[in-house]
């Protein structure tokens, strides 16, 4: 699941990444806006077993899959995706530009 809240530090927005997978052990999240890396966005566990990473990006376009104990899962709360290199499929979040408060 995804949710977005503006930030006031230089245009980039809260983006909260969530995976229920209570039997999980490790769970990364990984995506273009990481480089795909995996020492960067480690989630935690809260005590119902929900995987979280609360990130901060800037507005645009940004691909992304989560690593469950070594094995790619998508995100089935987000149903936006579209095919990857590997003849598999990554989620798509869209992030809105701040509104003006004029």
């Amino acid at each position: 699941m995804i949710r977005d809240k503006s930030s006031q530090k230089r245009g980039r927005r809260k983006v909260v990444f969530s995976l229920d997978a209570p039997g999980a052990a490790k769970v990364i999240l990984m995506g273009d806006f990481n480089q795909w890396n995996p020492k960067i966005h480690p989630m935690k566990k809260d005590p119902g077993g929900v995987w979280k990473k609360i990130t901060m990006l800037y507005p645009g376009r940004y691909e992304y899959r989560f690593q469950v104990d070594g094995q790619w899962e998508n995100d089935p709360a987000n149903h936006r995706t579209c095919p990857n290199r590997f003849g598999t499929y990554n989620n798509v979040v869209i992030v809105p530009q701040a509104q003006s408060s004029k």
